[in-house]
């Protein structure tokens, strides 16, 4: 006869008690884990508080430095635009659920968003004529920053355009950020640039400027289709037209915009 023996009912109930204790014992180490994650965040943002106290003023008036320290929120994760409110609504008070500057500098940094917010509206308005609803973003800086048509200045990087810009999502404005070749440009139309338009206006930024028979040589593109796309920027007035050469050449005010500074 066999001496092995079968598998009793009694092996089946260590194995679950096992098991159980596994799990138990998994889940005091998670709740373990996150209460130490916890602990160090609280840490962290009463430093990280302390430390734009300290330095508010430096914040409020040094771009590079105001830069840096938007970039340090962001690389932990720390949107400082989110969940904005408009001034008076909460923003840094006791049980109000303002943004995260309100909050860290009693809203001196978000006011400065919105205020720089409303003079890219007001510089975007103005110039809509001349570029169609598409400006630099560094042109659109250059401009705020020497008070162009809407009173002083403001000490600004590109980095504080598009944060303000970005403060404008909530409202549904229609004011966005989008790549034109290698530069960023602000649009202030809600109307979408096709792939024909972007391609032209990239070209522009390259060449300076355009002919229809250009297109047609280099892009392999008909008649019809440069014609065509040439006088949707023109009707947008995203392009301008020059009709004292032999034949039609059409500039961007976007590329020309920063000469003219």
């Amino acid at each position: 006869m066999s001496s092995r023996r079968g598998v009793g009912l009694s092996a089946f109930q260590n194995r679950s008690a096992l098991s159980t204790s596994y799990a138990s014992h998994g889940a005091s180490l998670r709740s373990t884990h996150v209460s130490s994650l916890q602990n160090q965040l609280s840490v962290f943002q009463s430093l990280l508080h302390n430390f734009a106290l300290q330095h508010g003023d430096t914040i409020k008036s040094d771009p590079s430095f105001r830069a840096e320290f938007a970039r340090m929120c962001n690389a932990i994760g720390v949107d400082p635009l989110a969940g904005s409110n408009v001034k008076g609504k909460g923003g840094g008070k006791a049980g109000g659920k303002g943004s995260w500057w309100a909050q860290m500098l009693g809203g001196d940094v978000n006011d400065f968003y919105f205020e720089l917010a409303v003079r890219v509206v007001e510089l975007c308005r103005a110039t809509r004529g001349e570029n169609g609803g598409l400006i630099g973003v560094e042109e659109c800086r250059q401009r705020v920053g020497k008070g162009k048509g809407i009173g002083g200045g403001m000490d600004i990087t590109d980095d504080d355009v598009l944060r303000a810009v970005k403060s404008l999502d909530p409202l549904g404005s229609g004011f966005s950020v989008i790549p034109v070749g290698s530069r960023q440009m602000i649009r202030s139309i809600p109307k979408e640039l096709n792939t024909d338009q972007s391609t032209v206006l990239e070209a522009i930024q390259v060449l300076g400027y355009l002919t229809c028979s250009m297109l047609e040589d280099n892009l392999g593109w008909e008649q019809a289709r440069a014609e065509t796309v040439i006088q949707d920027l023109l009707a947008d007035s995203l392009v301008w037209v020059d009709e004292q050469c032999p034949e039609r050449e059409y500039w961007s005010p976007i590329a020309m915009g920063s000469d003219d500074l």
